[in-house]
């Protein structure tokens, strides 16, 4: 049995989509930002960093994994699937992870701050973020243009961009003149496990959420200290 510490963000749904792709068996343990329970000492002795996701997989001796990318890897060698075991195959994987660790995830992550949280709208931080997001995603229709996954087969390459991407509208970034990467979106979005594992804990619909986007921004500020 695994036990997942999440919330609904991106970095959430990468683990629970992996989790439902896996058919692993494992139970959700919400975090609530609202009552900052990922600042709590209970929670930090789990994950130094006070962000979401964790896991404890307790077939494991309670083994503690935290930091969505270094989570998927693991579920993917505990369970033989979602990434190669050759070394050229794993590293093509792995690149294409990191790619969203380093690349995708922080610009979007920062162009959602400052187009939607933060309390100055800055232009110059607003349209450098956006236009790198864009740039990231180019990068991404490219390498789509030419494999039907980014490593080739269905990976965690892609489990750890598709929650980030299809959240682009929140970010204010077009995918316009990207047909590569709209044609991705679409055929991970019809995948069961994905849309099952977007909703855990809750879904959260980005149409839905740009209409009420006070409302909105409020239940996802507490997740920014």
């Amino acid at each position: 049995m695994i036990e997942l510490f999440t919330a609904s963000t991106p970095n959430g749904h990468k683990v629970s989509i992996a989790l439902e792709e896996l058919g692993l068996d494992y139970k959700v343990r919400a975090i609530s930002f609202d009552k900052k329970e990922q600042k709590e000492p209970w929670y930090l002795e789990l994950n130094p960093n006070g962000r979401i996701p964790t896991i404890v997989d307790h077939d494991e001796d309670g083994f503690v994994v935290f930091e969505s990318g270094a989570i998927l890897i693991y579920l993917a060698e505990k369970t033989g699937k979602l990434m190669p075991s050759d070394r050229k195959g794993r590293s093509l994987v792995i690149q294409w992870l990191m790619f969203q660790m380093g690349g995708v995830g922080p610009m979007m992550g920062q162009a959602n701050v400052f187009y939607r949280y933060a309390p100055e709208k800055i232009p110059y931080a607003i349209e450098r973020y956006q236009r790198e997001v864009r740039r990231l995603f180019e990068v991404l229709d490219r390498r789509l243009e030419q494999h039907e996954y980014l490593a080739g087969d269905y990976s965690i390459a892609d489990i750890a961009h598709w929650p980030w991407v299809r959240s682009y509208k929140w970010s204010g970034v077009s995918i316009d003149g990207l047909p590569h990467l709209e044609r991705w979106l679409n055929a991970i979005d019809q995948r069961p496990a994905a849309r099952k594992g977007i909703a855990v804990p809750e879904y959260r619909d980005i149409d839905e959420m740009i209409r009420k986007e006070n409302e909105a921004v409020s239940k996802i500020q507490g997740m920014l200290v």
